[in-house]
């Protein structure tokens, strides 16, 4: 395990560490979760304290390389150009009155809307990617498309609109009654979509992701996308593309919905959301933030009536400032292409390290970019890992909706050392689940 130096100040003081952790666990035991307290015990107990570039730190002074972040740190920790905007608009301006014009917001929307894809020139921030969600489908509802379609696999949030989008009981039977009027259809099945919209008409607004995150990397067939849009403006349905984790980058590509995306498929190009979910990788790393981007057609309402949905701390100048910051460095260090290229290599060093245990302990080994998942035949075999890389060193995800799946998603910025240092430790891992398992 590689640790802090000596001298740094990250280093403990280790006569208080176990007292510190002690009382730490109690509070999120009494004041917070005492689900995650647990949680919390399983791992080790560690406190994370501080963390720089693809590395988080823990009050024992170790290290551990994060693999993980549920696809927010595109950019790594602390992102320097990110951090040293945010700490501007800290010193001058970090929260606005909201009475008068900010100009904030307004350049981090000019930043964004340089990258999104032709047509999808209004945006609305907001503080999370359940937020825009939320946004997505209060829009569609005030041009009439009342009823929700989603897909089965799908995640789009937990909040009470999202909730109902995303199609999973577990989340779902607790909160019932939802949304009323949704449909779920099969993900990757544009048939199963044409059937249901050929019922609906304009009365549905279809939400989906290009490549499912919390549904285990479900990667769709080529051209999936080209054929929703094209039903979509078919049946005169309402099309919000969820691109809170694939988007910025995650996939190799600025979004999923590029043509680049799917290469060699005719009409690739040509998908035209009404509405593009952005999220997590928006923030930097330093600041929660999320936007919902429109077209002009589909925003007019929430144009013409800027009350019509409002938020107190959405498009905050501290929140606006990370953003802009954020998009700029990605395009600036041409992240997308590191991206794309980092994740062939470890997509197929991945493929190589799980090629024995095919078959047998692994099922499948999938991804696109930074966005890579490993199936396994079992569920236990997920904890297991998990808690054997955490134990290397090593930070990785779980997902969501796919309880057998093992999810990455690293930064775009890690270097040699680290991926050996992983793939090695995924090796070594492996291993030692296999040999316990059987």
């Amino acid at each position: 395990m590689t640790t802090v130096p000596i001298d740094s100040p990250l280093r403990p003081d280790t006569d208080t560490m176990a007292d510190n952790r002690a009382h730490i666990t109690r509070l999120y035991r009494e004041r917070l979760s005492s689900g995650r307290a647990v949680m919390g015990t399983v791992l080790g107990g560690m406190l994370e304290t501080a963390s720089d570039g693809a590395w988080i730190f823990t009050d024992d002074g170790r290290r551990y390389l994060d693999f993980g972040g549920y696809g927010v740190f595109i950019l790594g920790h602390r992102h320097p150009a990110v951090t040293a905007a945010v700490h501007c608009q800290v010193d001058a301006h970090p929260l606005a009155s909201r009475v008068f014009l900010e100009p904030v917001a307004a350049r981090a929307a000019e930043a964004l809307t340089a990258h999104t894809p032709a047509g999808l020139d209004r945006v609305h921030f907001v503080n999370s990617g359940a937020e825009a969600t939320e946004a997505g489908l209060k829009l569609a509802r005030v041009h009439g498309h009342t009823v929700l379609v989603s897909t089965s696999g799908g995640y789009h949030g937990k909040t009470l609109g999202a909730l109902s989008a995303t199609a999973n009981a577990k989340y779902q039977e607790p909160f019932r009654p939802l949304l009323p009027d949704t449909e779920v259809v099969p993900y990757g099945d544009p048939g199963a979509l044409a059937a249901v919209l050929g019922v609906l008409g304009e009365r549905a607004c279809v939400i989906v992701e290009p490549v499912q995150g919390e549904g285990g990397v479900r990667i769709p067939p080529p051209g999936y996308l080209a054929e929703v849009s094209r039903l979509c403006r078919a049946y005169g349905a309402f099309l919000i593309v969820d691109e809170i984790q694939t988007g910025l980058g995650r996939l190799g590509s600025w979004w999923g919905l590029d043509g680049e995306g799917q290469e060699g498929v005719e009409g690739a190009g040509e998908v035209v959301p009404d509405v593009l979910l952005v999220g997590k990788g928006l923030s930097g790393g330093v600041v929660p933030v999320a936007a919902m981007v429109a077209t002009e057609a589909a925003y007019g309402p929430f144009s013409r009536d800027p009350y019509l949905h409002t938020s107190t701390f959405a498009a905050s100048p501290i929140a606006c400032a990370a953003a802009r910051a954020a998009v700029e460095a990605l395009d600036r260090e041409d992240v997308v292409a590191r991206a794309r290229g980092l994740g062939e290599r470890l997509l197929g060093g991945v493929q190589a390290v799980c090629a024995p245990y095919f078959g047998g302990l692994v099922q499948e080994v999938r991804g696109r970019g930074l966005l890579i998942g490993l199936e396994f035949t079992k569920e236990r075999a997920v904890g297991e890992l998990i808690l054997e890389l955490v134990g290397r060193g090593i930070l990785v995800n779980h997902s969501l909706n796919a309880s057998r799946v093992l999810r990455l998603t690293p930064p775009a910025i890690v270097g040699d050392e680290e991926v050996r240092l992983f793939l090695t430790s995924l090796a070594e891992s492996l291993h030692d689940v296999a040999r316990r398992m059987g």
